[in-house]
C-alpha cells in the first residue's frame, strides 16, 4: 500500500469539513476524488498534501506516518501536488522554475538543469523554456505547474484540478500528458469536476458530500449510484448518459 488515510477528519471551529474520511491507493493507481463545491474534498486532499495537518486521523505513506508533517516532508519522500491555481515564479523563466522542483533531488546545478530539461520536454515547453513564466496562458500554467511537481521525481502525483479552465482540444491534450506521466510509474490522485476527464483517466473514485465519502468504487458504478446523482451529479444524468 503506497498511500493510507485513516479516519481523518479536519475541523474549522465547529465546522467539520471533512468527518473521518478514508483512502487507500496502491502504488500504479489512479484515483480520483470529486464531489460539489464544499464537499471536503480539497480538504480532505490537503491533508494528505501536507498543506493542513488533520484534526485527527492518520495518514501514511510508503509506511512512514506523515499525519501532521509539513509540506516539505511529503515533498521529500515522494509526494508532489499541484495547486487550483497555478503557482510560480512570473519573473523566473520556465527552465528555472522548473529547476526549483529538480533542486529536491539534484542539489547540484548542473544536474538539476538536466533533469529540468527532460521534464520541459516531456510536458510540451521545450519551445517556450527560456520564456519568462508570467508569458504563459492557462494552459501553459498548468503544464508548467505539472512539471515543477514531476521535476522531484514524485512516486505520488497530487493534481487539484489542473485540467480546470482548459478548452476542449486542450484537455484531450492535457490527459495524453497525465497518461505519459503514469506511464512513467507515477501513482495519481485527481480532484477534478470535468466528469470526462475523471471518467477517462481514473480506476477508481470517491465521491464526497457534507465531509463524509458517501460512495467508492469503479467510475462508472460510481457515477451511477443514487447518492452520488441526488448529491452531485444531478437526476438527468442518467437519462444524459443513456442508461435506462
Amino acid at each position: 500500500m503506497l498511500l493510507r488515510a485513516e479516519k481523518v477528519a479536519k475541523h474549522f471551529g465547529a465546522f467539520r469539513a471533512v468527518a473521518g474520511a478514508d483512502l487507500t491507493v496502491e502504488a500504479g493507481e489512479i484515483v480520483g476524488l470529486i464531489g460539489p463545491n464544499g464537499a471536503g474534498k480539497s480538504t480532505f486532499f490537503n491533508c494528505i498534501a501536507g498543506d493542513l495537518a488533520p484534526t485527527s486521523g492518520r495518514v501514511v505513506f510508503a509506511d512512514v506516518d506523515v499525519t501532521g508533517a509539513p509540506a516539505e516532508r511529503h515533498a521529500e519522500l515522494g509526494i508532489g501536488r499541484t495547486f487550483q491555481v497555478p503557482a510560480t515564479f512570473e519573473d523566473m523563466t520556465i527552465l528555472d522554475n522548473v529547476m526549483v522542483g529538480a533542486f529536491l533531488r539534484h542539489p547540484h546545478r548542473g544536474e538539476a538543469r538536466d533533469r529540468a530539461r527532460e521534464v520541459i520536454e516531456l510536458t510540451g515547453l521545450k519551445e517556450q523554456a527560456q520564456l519568462r513564466a508570467r508569458s504563459l496562458g492557462t494552459p501553459g500554467r498548468k503544464r508548467l505547474e505539472i512539471a515543477r511537481v514531476l521535476a522531484t521525481r514524485p512516486r505520488l502525483m497530487l493534481l487539484d484540478e489542473a485540467l480546470a479552465g482548459l478548452t476542449p482540444s486542450e484537455i484531450q491534450r492535457a490527459i495524453e500528458l497525465v497518461r505519459q506521466i503514469h506511464a512513467l510509474g507515477v501513482t495519481l490522485v485527481i480532484v477534478e469536476h470535468i466528469m470526462e476527464v475523471i471518467l477517462t483517466l481514473t480506476q477508481r473514485l470517491l465521491v464526497f458530500n457534507q465531509g463524509h465519502v458517501i460512495a467508492s468504487g469503479k467510475p462508472q458504478d460510481v457515477v451511477n449510484h443514487p447518492a452520488v446523482i441526488e448529491a452531485y451529479l444531478g437526476r438527468g444524468h442518467r437519462r444524459a448518459a443513456g442508461s435506462p
